[in-house]
């Protein structure tokens, strides 16, 4: 009885997180949307494109804090779920130690070997490479601000206080904002001033992460010490997570890399925009897994091993209706969402577009399978598998490119490497934890295919019997909502889980009619 209420509690709290969660996805995707449209016709389309291959370095550094939040935090929910704050405060204070380390490998390899590629090798106009190189230093600088402030978001994290973090990524897209309004108020180069602005945005949320913590968690400070056993542990998980980050960055920086060298900085806007669509659309799932994440951890320290399976596959189904039931209508009006969204719609937009969604929703089975993978602690061959087969995308990319294949190409790599990843995933975590990898696909997977085969057919039949319009746009959207909705919950969740739904609306319309 005492676990049942546990769980309840555990699934009030997540079921909070998330709402608040999803209020600050929605605000930051719509600023992203809003922004890149400004922006893109502010900066011109080459512009764009040099920021988006060169402070795509910025992106690529935040691949690897995120992963490193993702182990930190996975420590620090460890200790939390134990209760032992005296470990925490070790744990907190060695880890910042390895991350600056970590910063001063990072700065030295980006001013020497990273500073002659920019300048050697990538397809820049001569009269931008000043302004590329500003670009760069900005996003070292960046970086190096971001990674120390990696241990205070990830103690947040840790303690499921998801309204500070809301509230303070809301305060980051106000900054963001106030970008896109200086970027018109000065007339001095624009991609120079983008590039101090974006760097000045991160200074001061970084700066609010810091103060805030310093101030919730008193009993948790930093101190100059040394734990050589905890040392070893702590490295050797951050170096197979930061392994399997660092083939994350060349799976999708490493690409727009190559993009360049063969097609120029103009492909790379079009991939820009694309993984900007995604992003705002993943903006969703990030929030229900941000408030989840810490709780799969929190159940593999307790031992309480159903409990944490049952999250993980619950996880996995929902993240992939998220992703689903936005970007549907998408996917069919992709073209005329981008003509309404932008101004400039730049060659291979849409197909990347699509490509992009369509990766983004095979990748969404994987976030709590990452998570699961990251509490068990023993993640060396885990990174290394996953790792290498992720880091195939960039040689066979090139091999096609060569070849001369069309810059999409690269695209469809990616979605048949995150395919085999999610396989690949399925089958290490059931030596690791003795996965139900029968189960996940009989609830999981076959349960998700059926309902995207079904959910289709009504927009696809609009599509072939409608002119592309603003009413087209509308009806699929509408038919698109519904089907999906309608479909999720005939077939898509369990009894239990529909019980939710109704006991959920039917507080709701008692509280209204109170």
């Amino acid at each position: 009885m005492e676990n049942l209420n546990n769980n309840n509690n555990n699934n009030k709290r997540i079921a909070k997180n998330t709402l608040l969660l999803y209020f600050r996805m929605m605000l930051t995707m719509f600023v992203s949307l809003y922004t890149v449209r400004v922006i893109l016709n502010t900066l011109g389309v080459v512009d764009y494109g040099i920021y988006n291959v060169v402070g795509g370095i910025v992106v690529m550094f935040s691949f690897l804090s995120n992963s490193m939040a993702t182990a930190s935090q996975r420590f620090f929910s460890f200790d939390l779920g134990r209760n032992d704050i005296p470990q925490l405060t070790i744990t907190f204070s060695m880890t910042i130690i390895i991350y600056i380390i970590i910063a001063l490998i990072i700065l030295f390899l980006g001013e020497t070997v990273g500073l002659w590629f920019l300048n050697s090798q990538m397809v820049i106009p001569p009269d931008r490479i000043i302004a590329a190189n500003w670009i760069y230093q900005f996003s070292i600088l960046s970086f190096l601000v971001t990674i120390f402030t990696v241990p205070f978001n990830a103690l947040i994290i840790a303690h499921e206080d998801m309204g500070t973090y809301a509230y303070v990524s809301i305060v980051e897209v106000i900054f963001k904002l106030l970008v896109v309004y200086l970027l018109f108020l000065f007339s001095i180069d624009k991609l120079k001033l983008y590039a101090f602005l974006v760097f000045a945005t991160t200074c001061i949320t970084s700066a609010i992460y810091f103060f805030i913590c310093k101030k919730k968690y008193k009993n948790i400070k930093f101190k100059l010490l040394w734990d050589q056993s905890l040392f070893k542990t702590l490295t050797s998980y951050f170096s197979w997570n930061l392994f399997g980050a660092v083939a994350g960055v060349l799976n999708n920086q490493g690409i727009n890399i190559l993009l360049n060298i063969f097609f120029g900085p103009i492909v790379n806007t079009a991939r820009g925009i694309a993984y900007q669509v995604s992003s705002s659309v993943n903006q969703f799932v990030m929030g229900f897994t941000t408030a989840v994440n810490p709780q799969i951890i929190k159940y593999y320290s307790k031992g309480e091993i159903k409990e944490m399976l049952s999250l993980v596959f619950q996880s996995s189904k929902y993240s992939f209706f998220l992703i689903f039931t936005l970007s549907m209508p998408v996917l069919f009006e992709t073209n005329f969402v981008l003509k309404l969204w932008l101004k400039i719609v730049p060659d291979n937009v849409v197909v990347f577009t699509r490509l992009v969604i369509i990766c983004a929703l095979i990748d969404s089975f994987s976030y709590s399978l990452q998570t699961l993978a990251q509490a068990t602690g023993r993640i060396r061959l885990y990174q290394s598998l996953v790792g290498g087969v992720m880091l195939l995308n960039l040689p066979i990319s090139f091999v096609l490119l060569k070849m001369g294949f069309l810059a999409e190409s690269t695209m469809f790599v990616s979605i048949f490497i995150s395919i085999v990843c999610l396989f690949l995933r399925l089958y290490l975590l059931k030596g690791m934890v003795d996965f139900p990898v029968n189960t996940f696909f009989n609830d999981v997977i076959k349960v998700i295919l059926l309902i995207t085969i079904i959910s289709i057919i009504s927009p696809l039949l609009i599509v072939l019997n409608m002119n592309e319009s603003f009413l087209r746009f509308i009806t699929i959207g509408l038919v698109s909502l519904t089907s999906v909705l309608i479909n999720i919950y005939l077939l898509g969740l369990t009894k239990l889980e529909k019980k939710i739904v109704i006991s959920f609306f039917k507080n709701k319309i008692l509280n209204y009619q109170k």
